[in-house]
C-alpha cells in the first residue's frame, strides 16, 4: 500500500484545498496519471499517482483543507479491493478493523509542516497515556512560526506512550508517541495496585472543556481568545463533537449576525447593513492582502522618484515595430526597454539585487525580473528568467506569454518563485504616480506610470515631450539613498538613450 500525500506547493503555500477527484476507490491507476487536483491561493496543483495499481481508499474528500505532507489517498496493487466506507463496515468486524494489531507497537512522528518549516513546537496533547484512540483522532498540536499543525492517529488503538512534552522543541520526523493496537497495553503508566484492565486516569493537565466535553484544540483557543469568545460556545464538526478551526472560523462569521457591530479592528467581522453586501475573500486575495501587510512590517520601505523623457524609445518602436514583429512574431513593447534598463542598472547597483537573511546579506549574480500582471483574480508576479541574456525579442515573448497564461489561469508555481527584482506598470490602467510596495524577499521593486505629454526645459527652451513618472520602492536596511538615487537615474539614462543601452556604451 502506498500513501498518497500533499505534495509542497511553492513559496509561501501552507495549505490546499482538495478540488476534484478524477478516480474511485476500486479503480485502477497508473503511474504518474493524475488522480486529484487541490486548488491553491495562487494555482491549481496536479496530484499524480506514484505507480501502477488501485485506488484503495480516498482519505480527504472534495472540498478538505489539507496541509503539507496531509495524506490524501492509499494505492495498493492491482488485486488489493478497496477499503470499505465507515458506515458499511459490520459490527461484527469492528475488532479486525485497527491497522495495528493487538500487541503491535506503531511509532507516531512529526509529519511535513510546509515548505522552509523544518521544525515547531509540541503545543498540547490532547490524549493521554491509556487513552483508547480511533484512527484520525486527534493527538496533539505542534505550533510552527506559520501555522498549528494537527498530528493525527494513524490507526486505531490505545496512546502506549508520550515520548516529547508539550513544550519542547521537535523537527520533522521525530517520534512523539507510540500506539499499542487493541485493548491498552500492560506497560501503560497506571497505579501498581491498579487493575490491568483499567486505564489510567488521565493527567489534571489535560486540557479539556467543561462538563467533559471534547478538549478545545490550541488553535480554536487562540481564536477565541484573540475574538474575545467562550470556546465551550463554539459548535464542534470534529469526532466527539470537538470544535476544529473552521468550526471557530464559521462561529465568528455568523456571530455578528447576532451581536451588536463591533468595530473592525476588534477582529470579529461587523454586521453588515441593508445596503452592504458581505462577500468572502478569495484564498488568491487573502495572500496577496498578507504578504504586502508582511512587506510593511518588516522592511523599512521608502521610495524615491524620477521622470524620464520617453521620445527616443517611442521613435524607435515607431521606425522598428513593424519589421521588429515580422521577424520575430511577438510585438515590440515599452517593457523590454524597462527590463533591460533594469537589468543594467542592477548590475551597476547590486544592493538592489540582494535579499537580507537574518544578518547576512545575499547578493545575487543572476537578474530574473518579476513583471506584474493584473488578472480578474487579483495581481500575479511571474518571473522572466536570466533577462541579462536575453534579447528584447525574447523578453517580450517571455512576458507574452505570461499574460496568456495569467488570464487563462494556468501560472504554476515555478512561474512566480525566485525573482530578485519586480517592475509594476500602473501606467496601463492609467496611473499618474504610485509608490509600489515590495515583493519580500526583494529589497527593490520599479514603478512605471502613465505618459504624458508635459512642458519640460531643454536648453533652454520650453518644450512639449512624453513624459514618465518612475518611482523605486527599496529596503532601506540594505540600500541607501545614494544607492536607491543612483539606480533610479541609471534606469532612466538608459531609456533616454536606448542606443547607447542596447549597444553597451
Amino acid at each position: 500500500m502506498t500513501d498518497i500525500t500533499v505534495p509542497t506547493l511553492g513559496e509561501s503555500v501552507t495549505e490546499a484545498t482538495v478540488g476534484q477527484w478524477l478516480k474511485k476507490p476500486g479503480e485502477a491507476v497508473a503511474k504518474d496519471e493524475v488522480i486529484v487536483e487541490l486548488e491553491t491561493d495562487k494555482v491549481s496543483v496536479e496530484v499524480s499517482a506514484p505507480e501502477d495499481g488501485v485506488l484503495s481508499e480516498i482519505v480527504a474528500p472534495e472540498g478538505e483543507t489539507v496541509g503539507i505532507g496531509a495524506l490524501l489517498a492509499k494505492v495498493g496493487a492491482s488485486g488489493d479491493a478497496p477499503a470499505p466506507a465507515a458506515e458499511e463496515t459490520p459490527a461484527k468486524e469492528e475488532a479486525a478493523a485497527p491497522a495495528a494489531s493487538s500487541g503491535d507497537t506503531v511509532e507516531v512522528a512529526v509529519p511535513a509542516m510546509g515548505e522552509s518549516v523544518a521544525e515547531g513546537t509540541l503545543s498540547t496533547w490532547l490524549k493521554q497515556p491509556g487513552d483508547a484512540v480511533s484512527k484520525d483522532d486527534i493527538l496533539v498540536e505542534i505550533e510552527t512560526d506559520k501555522v498549528a499543525v494537527e498530528v493525527p492517529s494513524p490507526v486505531d488503538g490505545v496512546l502506549a506512550e508520550i515520548v516529547v512534552n508539550e513544550g519542547e522543541t521537535v523537527e520533522i520526523g521525530t517520534v512523539i508517541a507510540r500506539l499499542s493496537g487493541g485493548a491498552a497495553p500492560a506497560a501503560a503508566p497506571a497505579p501498581a495496585a491498579a487493575p490491568a484492565a483499567s486505564a489510567p486516569a488521565p493527567k489534571a493537565s489535560a486540557p479539556a472543556a467543561a462538563s467533559g466535553d471534547a478538549p478545545v484544540a490550541p488553535s480554536v483557543r487562540r481564536i477565541a481568545a484573540e475574538s474575545g469568545i467562550n470556546p465551550a460556545d463554539i459548535p464542534g464538526s470534529g469526532k466527539n463533537g470537538r470544535a476544529t478551526k473552521g468550526d471557530a472560523l464559521s462561529y465568528l462569521e455568523k456571530k455578528p449576525m447576532d451581536t451588536p457591530a463591533m468595530p473592525s479592528t476588534s477582529g470579529i467581522p461587523r454586521a453588515t447593513g441593508p445596503r452592504e453586501e458581505r462577500v468572502k475573500m478569495t484564498r488568491l486575495r487573502q495572500t496577496i492582502a498578507r504578504r504586502l501587510k508582511e512587506a510593511q512590517d518588516t522592511a523599512a520601505m521608502l521610495t524615491t522618484f524620477n521622470d524620464v523623457d520617453m521620445t527616443n524609445i517611442m521613435e524607435m518602436r515607431k521606425a522598428y515595430k513593424d519589421n521588429f514583429e515580422k521577424r520575430h512574431g511577438v510585438k515590440l513593447g515599452f517593457m523590454s526597454f524597462f527590463v533591460k534598463a533594469v537589468v543594467n542598472a542592477l548590475q551597476e547597483v547590486p544592493a538592489v539585487n540582494a535579499e537580507i537573511d537574518g544578518t547576512d546579506i545575499i547578493y545575487k549574480n543572476f537578474y530574473d525580473i518579476g513583471v506584474a500582471v493584473g488578472t480578474e483574480k487579483g495581481l500575479v508576479v511571474p518571473v522572466v528568467r536570466d533577462c541579462d541574456a536575453l534579447s528584447l525579442a525574447g523578453i517580450e515573448a517571455a512576458i507574452g506569454d505570461y499574460g496568456r497564461k495569467a488570464r487563462d489561469g494556468q501560472l504554476s508555481m515555478a512561474d512566480m518563485q525566485g525573482g530578485t527584482f519586480t517592475i509594476s506598470n500602473g501606467g496601463v490602467y492609467g496611473s499618474m504616480m504610485s509608490t509600489p510596495i515590495l515583493n519580500p524577499p526583494q529589497s527593490g521593486v520599479l514603478g512605471m506610470h502613465r505618459i504624458e505629454q508635459r512642458p519640460v526645459a531643454i536648453n533652454g527652451e520650453v518644450v512639449i515631450r512624453p513624459m514618465m513618472y518612475l518611482a523605486l520602492s527599496y529596503d532601506h536596511r540594505i540600500v541607501d539613498g545614494k544607492e536607491a538615487v543612483t539606480f533610479l537615474v541609471r534606469v532612466k539614462e538608459a531609456l533616454e538613450n536606448p542606443e547607447r543601452m542596447l549597444l553597451g556604451v
